[in-house]
């Protein structure tokens, strides 16, 4: 049964059709981000629906980079609490002298806050991923904003500084309305171009298969999504990034998205 719902939440984030039905206060569509892989480091495409709507407001890779041959990769972490493996993750970054972009919650911010202190120190973006990880595509305009608003203050009020501009939607649901939103409170929508099912170890593929994902769908530009709670994530990363290396591929920030 575990696995049946491993391979059903995988089918609806990668392989869904445009997915639309009436959601709460604004009765707006619901979506669902979802990619369609193509091996042979091909880019992920996504709905021709989805591009439509994103325009300069959302983006899942760096199409420009693909169009000029440049190997680049994004690597993106969706951090909403630490069991430990936040830490490691980090280890990890700054012994490959890597920088990445970690998607937070307000649960990390105030039960491990020198973790969100050490992702800014050591040169990684800290990105919104909503205070309470709710569904927002089911919010009207205030609830939405509020959900950006009160992660904005709790790392503010950590740090002193300024969010980076950049928001995730928590498990890629989104309104049209949430891209522009979103984009007036200065934040750009981002979702993924490689991602497997590692949001739970108990059913995720095993580590050589996780291996074997992300070596195939690599592609130039690829917004790659991981779960630092993930104990694979954790054995693999390393490997992985020596054999982004080992392909010629240079790691950025999102705020490097040309």
């Amino acid at each position: 049964m575990k696995r049946f719902c491993c391979f059903l939440a995988s089918a609806l984030l990668l392989l869904s059709s445009f997915s639309t039905f009436a959601t709460g206060v604004s009765g707006e569509a619901e979506h669902h981000f979802y990619i369609r892989r193509a091996l042979d480091h091909a880019p992920a495409t996504t709905d021709p629906a989805f591009e439509a709507a994103f325009g300069d407001r959302a983006l899942y890779r760096d199409k420009a980079a693909h169009s000029a041959g440049e190997r680049r990769i994004y690597l993106t972490f969706d951090a909403g609490y630490e069991n430990g493996n936040v830490a490691k993750i980090l280890d990890i970054l700054e012994k490959e002298n890597v920088r990445g972009s970690f998607f937070v919650l307000s649960h990390l911010i105030k039960s491990a806050p020198e973790l969100v202190l050490r992702m800014e120190k050591e040169g990684h973006l800290v990105c919104n991923h909503t205070a309470h990880h709710k569904n927002m595509a089911r919010l009207g305009e205030t609830d939405f904003c509020a959900e950006l608003s009160a992660l904005e203050e709790a790392y503010h009020a950590l740090t002193g500084k300024k969010m980076a501009g950049f928001y995730r939607p928590p498990e890629g649901s989104f309104s049209v309305s949430n891209l522009a939103w979103a984009e007036k409170m200065g934040y750009k929508t981002v979702f993924w171009s490689l991602a497997y099912c590692d949001w739970n170890d108990s059913v995720a593929p095993k580590r050589e298969k996780a291996i074997e994902i992300l070596k195939k769908n690599t592609h130039m530009g690829a917004i790659v999504l991981l779960h630092p709670t993930s104990d694979i994530n954790v054995s693999i990363l390393g490997e992985m990034i020596e054999y982004w290396k080992g392909e010629g591929y240079t790691f950025h920030t999102l705020s490097e998205v040309s």
